[in-house]
Parts: structure tokens; sequence; C-alpha cells
């Protein structure tokens, strides 16, 4: 009988985010491995349109929940569409991605559905008696393990942003079919009315390629601008982001926190400026691809994990090397 890999597609403001064509790429390489299919569950306000950019990445199916209800995300309102509807179809795995929002709807879910969850996954694989195996770090990134929960359906992970490459487009077409989403204000608990947007924001931490963060050692709210301006140097897919230190301090805003109370990040290269390198920050960015740490202390922990270290005057190297990679970025 065909097994079915379900993935719930994430989108925002009435576009895809990466992680779902990330989530495209893995899933189909699971259904191959237990001989199914990949079907996507797209959900939200005026998002039918987003389904013909779905299609053609190896979902066999793809259904379009459409509907003012989930015009705002609401993890009791998503969970209650995604489980009922799991419920009706017995996928035998569903994926979501480890974001704020996955993290957010995933686990109600899980619970509706009384089964195992393995969040914040660095890899996916069917082991050879055919269930999901989650790789995913513990001890704060120190130990990674593999979880596997072949006791009950469907059998539910998280993937975390960044890890793996995404899907290429193909030919092969889905179907596409609408759902009917019955759920109704007076149902839910909380109703989410507004979203506000911090002026000049940024792509999503957890989204970006490169990321330069700075730490207590930028002294000041204002000194950022010299991070700000090296993230512009290297253009689009670049963020700004903040230790724990640095957040507390004053110097920038929550929504930039690196760590493991802020955000857990996976870029290509991870720029960290006057960051110590405490447990709870390495927690959030040690899996990054490649790490530049910039300190005057020879001894700060964040060396220990770093690819390139420069101990020197971060006020003094940061606008020599965005200066550098203006010029690079000149000559392409």
């Amino acid at each position: 009988m065909p097994k079915d890999v379900w993935i719930i597609a994430e989108q925002k403001d009435g576009k895809l985010k990466k992680i779902t064509f990330e989530l495209m790429g893995v899933g189909k390489k699971l259904a191959e491995k237990i001989g199914g299919s990949v079907s996507v569950l797209l959900l939200g306000y005026q998002i039918e349109k987003l389904a013909d950019e779905l299609d053609g990445y190896g979902a066999q199916k793809i259904w379009v929940g459409d509907s003012e209800a989930l015009k705002h995300p609401s993890n009791e309102s998503y969970a209650r569409v995604i489980s009922d509807l799991v419920k009706s179809h017995n996928p035998d795995i569903l994926l979501c991605g480890a974001t704020a929002s996955g993290k957010d709807i995933f686990p109600r879910v899980a619970a509706r559905l009384q089964t195992g969850l393995a969040s914040d996954c660095i890899g996916l694989d069917i082991s050879p008696e055919g269930f999901l195996v989650a790789e995913r770090p513990i001890f704060a990134g120190k130990v990674l393990v593999d979880t596997i929960t072949p006791e009950t359906k469907p059998q539910m992970a998280a993937l975390r942003p960044n890890v793996l490459p995404a899907a290429d487009k193909g030919s092969q077409k889905s179907e596409i079919t609408k759902i009917t989403v019955d759920v109704k204000p007076q149902d839910l608990k909380a109703i989410l009315k507004e979203t506000i947007k911090t002026a000049g924001e940024m792509i999503d931490l957890t989204e970006a390629s490169v990321i330069v963060s700075g730490g207590r050692g930028m002294a000041g709210k204002e000194n950022f601008k010299i991070l700000e301006d090296l993230a512009s140097a290297f253009g689009e897919g670049t963020a700004v982001g903040a230790s724990r230190s640095a957040v507390d301090s004053g110097f920038a805003p929550h929504d930039l926190q690196v760590g493991q109370t802020g955000k857990v990040v996976n870029p290509n290269l991870y720029i960290a400026c006057g960051i110590s390198g405490s447990i709870q920050h390495l927690a959030g960015m040690r899996t990054s691809k490649y790490i530049v740490a910039i300190n005057k202390d020879p001894e700060a922990p964040i060396f220990q994990v770093a690819d390139c270290g420069i101990v020197a005057d971060l006020f003094k190297i940061v606008p020599l090397l965005t200066e550098e990679v203006k010029k690079i970025k000149a000559q392409q």
C-alpha cells in the first residue's frame, strides 16, 4: 500500500517561505524510500495563487485551505484544520519547518493526533524498517541524536531552516484540491486581530544566508550601524543579529536575538562581532556552515567554534571588511 509524506507549507503576507521548498526537497527523498508520494497542505487567506507556485516541485497533490478564518496565523485554528485533514487521510509522515510559526502550531497538532514530534531537526531519513529517522541536536548542540517514533502515526518532524537544499522545479504537475475550512471565530479561545511590523524590517534571521551579529562588545545601540553597513554590503539574503547580552543591554530588539532563548539560525556565513560565545548563544548558531569571529579577547569561547578568528578591535576590522566586500561585489 503506497505511503504518503505530507508537508505543511508556510507562507507570510502572501509569499511562500523558503523552508517550504526545503521541505519539498527532503520530502521527495523520503517518499521515494518508502514507495509513496508527497502532498502539500497550504493554509491562509487569499493564497490560492500560491498553489501554482508550488506546482512542479514534486507534490502529487496540493491541498488548499483558503479562508478568512486563517487570515492571521493562529495555533488553535491552524492546528484544528491540519489535524482534521490528517485524521481523514492518514499520511505516514507529517513535516513542517522549525520556524516561529511551526514551533507554535506543530506541538498542538501532535497533541491533537496523539503522536510524537521530533523538533528542530537538522536531518531526516528512513530506517531500514521504514520508519522516519530525525537527527536533532541536544545539550546546546553539543550532541546529535537520532529520534525514531515507530509506535504512532503520523511520524512528525519539524525541520530547521537552511540545513537542507531546496527542491528543484521539474515538470511534474500537481493535483490541486480545495478543502473546506470549518473554523468559526466563536470556536477559538483567542483571536489575533493585527500584526504590527517594525520599521525597516529585514529578512527573517532563520532564512538569511549571511548573518552579521553583535554582542556586548558593540558598546552601544548606535554602534550597530557598522554591522548594518556590512550586512548591506553583502546584499540580499543578509540580516543583522544580536546576542542575548546585547539585547538585554538595549543595543538591539529581541527579534534580532540569536541563541537558545532567541532564534536558532543556520546561515552559510555567520559573522560574530564582539560576542564572547556563551553556551546559550552557541546553541543558536553553532551549526552555521562557516563562522567568523571578531573579538579582542583571544580566550573568548566563540573562537572554539569559529572557522576563522580575528583577534582585534571590531571597530577597526568591521569597516575594513565592509569595504573589501563592496570591492568584491563590484567585480561580480
